[in-house]
């Protein structure tokens, strides 16, 4: 394991590597909220529904020891005012990776990037930009030792595609359809996404800008690519709800209005702006 650092709102962040991967710190990231009750912070965002929910998947995608009983009956409990949840006690009972704990020094609660990205949303929108920006930072300074290429545009188009992705698959493809079928569904919630971030579908922005190469989302701002793969979780634990389409929406168009506005109307993201985060 490698352990290296990065300042995100004037708090030091652990980021260490696991298995090949990086693994942020969230007891460093919860002394943005509350410097003494970090424990605190990462149970109450831990015995969430949506977090469980969250978590839960990702596993299923990227753990073939996930327990899947043992996360029903969390799942099942997740929400009531007697549901208590810590990271020590998902790991032993589900055998998660997604979250570890560490003794020692540089101890404490870690998360894949995939997740700690979720928290930092959680903990706020400005929080979730500005620690993306410096693993941004991290990763290039990282590629260019090794002569590598590491960007974010790639990062978070792809940190929630797998789950959205597997929701709809899961939940909303019917069996014995054709591939044209399949790809409609696909596309209609991809386009569920765009309206409720852009205000528009895929082929509404094509006819508008036909002189441009491309899609909608290649000209997104990284407030926006933050906001989407936000977006992206939330639909795929609404699909799981099993939460109507015509609800989504109005659901992640309410979602993203309030996180694009906490963005936009913060000065130390507008002096950001300056800075672009993205090649």
């Amino acid at each position: 394991m490698g352990q290296k650092s990065i300042i995100v709102q004037d708090v030091e962040i652990q980021v260490t590597k696991i298995s090949e991967d990086d693994y942020i710190s969230l007891t460093d990231m919860a002394r943005y909220r509350d410097q003494e009750r970090v424990n605190y912070i990462i149970q109450n965002w831990i015995r969430n529904r949506n977090t469980i929910e969250f978590i839960g998947l990702w596993e299923k995608l990227n753990n073939p020891n996930f327990k899947g009983i043992e996360f029903d009956a969390f799942r099942e409990k997740a929400g009531l005012n007697s549901f208590t949840m810590t990271p020590k006690l998902w790991v032993e009972k589900t055998h998660a990776i997604g979250i570890i704990s560490k003794s020692g020094r540089y101890g404490g609660t870690f998360a894949h990037r995939d997740i700690a990205f979720e928290f930092g949303a959680w903990l706020s929108p400005e929080f979730k930009l500005y620690l993306i920006r410096e693993f941004q930072r991290l990763k290039e300074n990282e590629a260019k030792s090794n002569n590598l290429e590491w960007n974010v545009r790639r990062s978070l188009a792809k940190a929630n595609y797998r789950i959205h992705t597997d929701a709809i698959r899961e939940h909303l493809i019917p069996p014995q359809i054709s591939k044209a079928e399949e790809g409609y569904v696909y596309a209609s919630e991809a386009d569920l996404l765009n309206c409720a971030l852009f205000g528009m579908t895929a082929k509404d922005w094509r006819e508008a800008n036909q002189e441009k190469e491309g899609n909608i989302r290649d000209y997104a701002s990284v407030e926006q690519l933050v906001v989407l793969s936000t977006l992206e979780s939330q639909n795929a634990l609404l699909i799981e709800q099993g939460v109507p389409q015509h609800e989504r929406l109005k659901i992640l168009n309410n979602l993203a209005r309030r996180h694009m506005k906490s963005l936009l109307d913060s000065p130390a993201v507008k002096r950001l702006q300056d800075k672009p985060l993205l090649n």
